[in-house]
């Protein structure tokens, strides 16, 4: 894939190489905790087959991907209560993409509660870990 960057955030997460608060695995998908969430539970799956975005995904890479995001949707709404979901995917700079390897958004929503602007501004450590304690129990209902 030519326009793919191996050395991107996500990719590094993949291999290990940088640390993230995982609340779902399988041999298809990885999803983990948005260190910069803009919803409390915000996570996000990505696939881990390297793709730049939706647009450029192996067809049989799009399936696997959907079911995770469906499972862990469940959980993120589950886990922490939500009273909604808002899942997003965005493609190239132009629709919003900032990180280039394919990624899906989980944000649970509560009525009167704005999504918080994409301001750079991280989470701690502990809240993310108690936020992906609370998807993992869902997630082994």
């Amino acid at each position: 894939m030519a326009d793919y960057e191996s050395d991107n955030i996500f990719a590094k997460i993949l291999r290990g190489d940088l640390p993230a608060h995982t609340v779902y695995e399988d041999d298809a998908a990885l999803a983990f905790m948005d260190v910069m969430p803009r919803a409390d539970g915000h996570v996000l799956v990505i696939p881990k087959a390297p793709s730049r975005n939706l647009l450029e995904m192996e067809l049989a890479d799009l399936g696997p991907l959907f079911v995770a995001v469906q499972k862990v949707a469940r959980a993120v709404k589950a886990g922490l209560g939500a009273e909604g979901m808002t899942i997003q995917q965005f493609n190239e700079s132009a629709g919003g993409q900032v990180v280039f390897h394919t990624h899906v958004h989980l944000l649970p929503r509560w009525t009167d509660v704005p999504l918080r602007p994409h301001t750079g501004q991280m989470e701690t450590q502990e809240v993310l870990a108690a936020h992906a304690e609370k998807i993992r129990a869902a997630l082994a209902e």
